[in-house]
């Protein structure tokens, strides 16, 4: 199972203790996934359509728990795709209409809330209920990727209302979410890591907060260990280079003018170089006699590069 399937299948089993609560998160569960179906005696009927078991589970569970109504579940299997499609049905007037009514996505006298995919302000006060909305909304239309990869968490909608609706839940907890328009849907999403397990944490799915920190941990600290490298094989390069550019400086005066024309001091170090030319410029510096700070082995090497120049120079002129 995927990561973003992990996390459905433990937010199944997340009840809310309080009844505004997993009214809440029915009512986002319907207006994400659901359908409200009038037949032709003006009768209301509830269908839910889902393809994740866990989600059809906790539709089942909310309408038994919260309001003791029976629902009907049926299944169609898909042979070519190999896939399955859950259906819950609330086929009596009465009890449709219950649950309409307490998820606020009708009015009291029966009349048609301004639309399905929307959800009354008044449901989502507190921040309980904005949690379990959320948790519903997430498990009817949302995905996670899987954190080895990438870090995205995104709820698809069908309407831009409905969109801003959850960009606007999400950022009450201090969520830095955004909207993108993709194929005629509206796609509420987060991308950065910390708050990915912020959300997981908000709908309460602790098994899963606790697998994606154990992986940003790991890449947190593979990151870290890789910049180490990366750093100490530039300075390892570029101390090569530069002993690499001493010898063959060194060479050339001894090819040219004769080590014997410079002075003691950067005569004992040229050759020191030729003898050790993998050495640093600190061991360069304990080996000599006496011995040199690092600061001064640079330096004279450095006049020794800049003699060398000039001899260049002055054989080019």
């Amino acid at each position: 199972m995927s990561f973003s399937g992990n996390v459905k299948e433990e937010l199944s089993h997340q009840i809310a203790q309080a009844r505004h609560c997993q009214i809440a998160e029915l009512a986002a569960l319907i207006s994400m996934c659901g359908a409200v179906v009038i037949t032709p005696g003006e009768k209301y009927r509830i269908k839910i359509h889902t393809e994740k078991i866990a989600v059809a589970r906790k539709c089942f569970t909310l309408v038994t728990k919260t309001f003791n109504i029976r629902t009907d579940i049926s299944v169609r299997r898909n042979l070519e795709k190999g896939s399955e499609t859950y259906m819950l049905v609330i086929r009596e007037h009465e009890d449709a209409l219950r649950i309409l009514q307490a998820t606020k996505l009708i009015g009291e006298r029966e009349d048609a809330y301004s639309a399905l995919h929307i959800v009354d302000p008044i449901l989502v006060q507190q921040p309980c209920c904005k949690r379990a909305f959320l948790r519903g909304a997430f498990l009817a239309a949302g995905s996670m990727s899987d954190p080895n990869k990438a870090y995205h968490f995104e709820i698809v909608c069908t309407t831009v209302n409905m969109a801003e609706q959850l960009r606007r839940m999400m950022c009450s907890f201090s969520m830095d979410a955004k909207i993108v328009a993709r194929k005629k849907m509206y796609v509420v999403y987060l991308k950065e890591g910390a708050q990915l397990v912020d959300m997981l944490n908000i709908m309460e799915a602790h098994v899963s907060l606790m697998e994606l920190e154990n992986v940003r941990i790991l890449k947190e600290m593979r990151n870290a260990v890789n910049r180490k490298v990366n750093c100490e094989t530039a300075n390892i390069n570029k101390t090569v280079s530069a002993a690499v550019k001493q010898v063959e400086d060194i060479r050339y005066i001894q090819q040219t003018i004769g080590l014997d024309k410079l002075s003691d001091g950067l005569k004992e170090m040229a050759i020191l170089r030729l003898e050790h030319p993998d050495a640093t410029l600190k061991e360069l510096g304990e080996i000599s006699d006496p011995p040199v700070g690092k600061s001064g082995v640079n330096h004279r090497l450095r006049k020794i590069g800049e003699i060398a120049e000039g001899v260049r120079q002055n054989k080019e002129d």
